[in-house]
């Protein structure tokens, strides 16, 4: 079992395998709680199971919480990187608002 030192987003990442559980668990919260992620390892393909892991892990955000943890960030910087976000966040909903009105052309959809 590994443990990480704070709190993340998955309690639990179960790694199973069709009929045999084989599991590999991140867990700071009670053992009691429903796996947020779950992997099915088929035919003991472990790398398509971590790749997959990873995908989730990193829509889940918890790679972002861990890097921002790592280290501690002082309170002048937070507020520099939440307003940067922030603006972020709202050049993006304006970019998309002015391709939904044809201002600018529609981004090419990734393949």
């Amino acid at each position: 079992m590994v443990r990480l030192g704070w709190p993340v987003k998955a309690s639990k990442v179960l790694i199973g395998t069709g009929g045999q559980a084989k599991n590999l668990l991140l867990s700071t919260a009670p053992s009691n709680l429903e796996p947020a992620l779950q992997i099915i390892v088929r035919d003991n393909n472990i790398d398509q199971a971590l790749k997959a892991l990873k995908k989730k892990m990193q829509r889940e955000g918890i790679f972002r919480e861990m890097k921002l943890r790592g280290a501690y960030e002082k309170p002048s910087e937070k507020r520099a990187r939440e307003r940067a976000e922030a603006v972020r966040r709202y050049r993006k909903l304006q970019r998309k608002r002015a391709q939904r009105e044809g201002l600018i052309p529609m981004s090419k959809p990734k393949t």
